[in-house]
C-alpha cells in the first residue's frame, strides 16, 4: 500500500484513513474488555485454598490455618478434663500378660500405701493414681530385662477405692462406688433426688487425702477448703460454680430447711418448710385457711428464743392484716402458729397430733 502513487493516497485517504481508526479503536476496546475480565478472575481466584494456586503468601495462610504445631495441639488436650479412672487402694485388678500364664495374676488387690508386686520384679509397683494403661505400661517396663516386648494388660475388676456418700433431706440416703468422674448434680440424681423437706444448701465434706502420690499443695488446699457450701437451686440448675466434680470420699450432706407450725383451727394443720421467707397470713393460707369461730384477733406464734430454752407468745390480729391496718409478720424457724377456737381445745394436744411422728411406724434396726 506505500508503493501506490500519491494521487491514489490522496484519493483514498481521508476514508481509508477513517476506516482504520474505527479497526483500531474496536481492537482496542476489545483487549481492555479481556484484560478487565482477567483482572477480575484473579482477584477472585488468589483468596481461594485451591492447590493450583501458584501465590505463595495464600499458600502459606492456608497451612497457618489448616495446621497446628505440636506443642499447640499437646496444649489443646491437657486443657481438656482428664475425666479417666485412677487406680486406688483397695481396688482389685486383673493382670494379664501375653504368652505368660505363668506371671498373670488373677484379683490383685491395690494395698493401702497404693503399691502391688509382681513376679521377677523386686521392688513394688505404684498402682495408685495411675490409669488402667499407665500402670500396664509400667509392669511392661518392669519385664522388659527378662522379655523382649512384654505386652501387658491390666483391668480393673473391683472398684473401692472411691466411695463417696449422700446423706440428709435426699430420697434415698446410699453409698457409692465410682467408676469415674461425675460432678454433683448428676450423684443427685443418684439418690433420687432432693426431698420436699430439703433446704437451701447443699453441703460437702470433703477427706482427707490418703494418696502418698497426691501433691502436697493439693493436699493443703484440700484441709482449707474441707467444707464447702453451694446452693441447692443453683446447683440443681447445673450452673458450673455450684456443680463441682465429686471427689474420693466426699461426704454430701442436704440439711432439712427449718421448720414452722401451723396448728389449731384451720383446715390442715401441718409442718412447713422455712425455704424462703414466709409471713403469718400466709402461712395460714397454706394451711387451708381458718374454720368458722376462730379467734382471728388473737392468733398466737409461740416462738423460741435464739440461744435459750425460754418461749415467747406474740398476739397478733389476722383480721387487722387482712385489712391492711397491721403489718404482716414474718415467721421465724421453728415458730407454733396456734389458730385459737372459741372455746379453745388444748394447745398442746393439737400440736403433738400434728407434729410428733407415729411410733409404731418406724423402722427398728439393730445396732451390733
Amino acid at each position: 500500500m506505500l508503493e501506490n502513487s500519491p494521487n491514489q493516497l490522496n484519493q483514498r485517504g481521508p476514508q481509508e484513513i477513517l476506516r482504520r481508526l474505527v479497526v483500531e479503536v474496536a481492537l482496542g476496546a476489545v483487549l481492555a474488555a479481556t484484560g478487565l475480565v482477567a483482572s477480575v478472575n484473579a482477584q477472585t481466584i488468589l483468596p481461594s485454598n485451591s492447590p493450583n494456586s501458584s501465590n505463595a503468601s495464600g499458600t502459606t495462610v492456608a497451612n497457618a490455618t489448616n495446621t497446628q504445631s505440636p506443642s499447640a495441639v499437646v496444649a489443646a488436650a491437657t486443657s481438656q478434663p482428664d475425666n479417666r479412672y485412677r487406680i486406688g487402694p483397695g481396688d482389685v485388678l486383673d493382670i494379664r500378660i501375653f504368652n505368660r500364664p505363668n506371671l498373670s495374676r488373677d484379683a490383685v488387690r491395690v494395698e493401702g500405701n497404693g503399691m502391688i508386686r509382681m513376679p521377677l520384679i523386686d521392688t513394688e509397683i505404684q498402682a495408685a493414681c495411675k490409669t488402667e494403661g499407665e500402670l500396664a505400661a509400667e509392669i511392661s517396663r518392669g519385664y522388659i530385662k527378662y522379655y523382649k516386648n512384654p505386652q501387658v494388660d491390666v483391668f480393673i475388676k473391683e472398684y473401692h477405692s472411691k466411695q463417696v456418700a449422700v446423706i440428709g433431706a435426699v430420697n434415698e440416703q446410699s453409698r457409692f462406688e465410682l467408676q469415674r468422674r461425675i460432678r454433683l448434680l448428676e450423684l443427685l440424681t443418684f439418690a433420687k433426688g432432693p426431698t420436699a423437706k430439703a433446704g437451701q444448701t447443699i453441703n460437702i465434706v470433703h477427706a482427707p487425702p490418703t494418696l502418698a502420690c497426691q501433691n502436697p499443695n493439693e493436699a493443703i488446699e484440700d484441709a482449707a477448703t474441707a467444707f464447702v457450701s453451694y446452693k441447692l437451686g443453683e446447683t440443681m440448675k447445673g450452673l458450673p460454680a455450684s456443680n463441682p466434680f465429686i471427689e474420693p470420699g466426699d461426704i454430701i450432706t442436704l440439711p432439712e430447711a427449718d421448720q414452722i407450725y401451723v396448728v389449731g383451727n384451720v383446715f390442715t394443720p401441718l409442718t412447713i418448710p422455712l425455704k424462703e421467707p414466709i409471713t403469718l397470713s400466709r402461712a395460714v393460707a397454706m394451711a387451708g385457711g381458718v374454720k368458722q369461730d376462730t379467734k382471728k384477733d388473737k392468733i398466737r406464734i409461740v416462738r423460741q428464743e435464739p440461744g435459750t430454752a425460754s418461749r415467747r407468745e406474740i398476739l397478733v390480729d389476722l383480721s387487722a392484716i387482712e385489712k391492711k391496718h397491721a403489718d404482716d409478720v414474718a415467721l421465724l424457724p421453728n415458730d407454733i402458729v396456734d389458730v385459737p377456737i372459741s372455746g379453745s381445745k388444748s394447745f398442746m394436744r393439737s400440736l403433738l397430733g400434728t407434729v410428733a411422728p407415729t411410733v409404731s411406724s418406724l423402722p427398728v434396726r439393730v445396732i451390733p
